[in-house]
């Protein structure tokens, strides 16, 4: 690894526990008609998260020119390529590692979905990406989803551990993928993985302690952490939220002792 690589990676795992808690307020087009409160109200959600210090905040292009000025260089950016759906109604590429490192980023990321005839498809454009990229010296962190016979996104440990080996042997630098549920199988696919894996934050849990419960899960298979979207904005105590959830990833504490240290009970 470069060195230009290595000073973006250690920008984005800074943190002593060599753990990530990343926020993200990316992919808006994969949430169907409208847009959830949190991202709507884009400019005072920033502020929240920003307020609760994570480790780097993900977004796209647009978002990091318009509405990213306040907060540049008080935190890590990675920039998001990628518009897309599972069920293939929508499939961009938006930005390149060019564009990331025009506007300051430190991780380049690209979403990929595996499983299904266009598969190999996405996983070139991934490829693409690592190749470009490596002018740049510009870290790729791959999202990638393995999806069922129906494009939903699969939780399957059998299908997410395809996905991770899919992601590394196109080259990425980091790869994100669901949370299986089962600590012990997404242990092996962590183990397996000689890359960095990091937990998708999931869909929207009923509370914050259930997403605080299954983010403990994570950090006690070996993953290196974390990025959360809507289990941070999706909530109304986002500063808070952002708080929990270091703490759950950091410092290791249980979703209760997290909700505690960071005022929620």
């Amino acid at each position: 690894m470069n060195v230009g690589k290595l000073v973006r990676m250690n920008r984005i795992f800074s943190h002593s526990s060599g753990r990530l808690c990343s926020v993200a307020v990316d992919h808006f087009i994969g949430y169907g008609h409208g847009l959830p409160d949190g991202l709507r109200r884009l400019q005072p959600t920033l502020a929240a998260i920003v307020a609760g210090r994570p480790d780097a905040v993900t977004m796209h292009k647009g978002i990091a020119a318009s509405a990213w000025v306040p907060y540049a260089g008080r935190l890590p950016m990675i920039l998001q390529s990628t518009t897309a759906r599972p069920d293939e109604s929508a499939r961009e590429q938006v930005a390149t590692p060019e564009d990331a490192v025009r506007l300051g980023a430190d991780g380049f990321a690209v979403a990929a979905f595996v499983r299904g005839a266009t598969e190999a498809q996405h996983l070139r454009v991934v490829a693409d990406c690592v190749r470009e990229a490596v002018r740049f010296e510009m870290p790729v962190i791959c999202h990638i989803y393995p999806r069922d016979k129906e494009n939903k996104i699969s939780f399957a440990p059998e299908d997410i551990a395809w996905a991770v080996r899919c992601a590394l042997e196109v080259g990425v630098d980091v790869v994100k993928t669901p949370y299986c549920g089962d600590v012990r199988a997404y242990g092996q696919i962590v183990a397996d993985c000689p890359a960095p894996v990091v937990a998708a934050g999931g869909p929207k849990a009923d509370t914050l302690p259930a997403a605080l419960r299954m983010m403990a899960e994570v950090v006690q298979s070996g993953a290196r952490g974390a990025t959360i979207g809507r289990n941070v904005w999706g909530f109304t105590q986002i500063t808070a939220a952002v708080e929990a959830f270091k703490a759950v990833i950091h410092d290791g504490k249980s979703a209760e002792e997290a909700a505690r240290t960071a005022g929620l009970c």
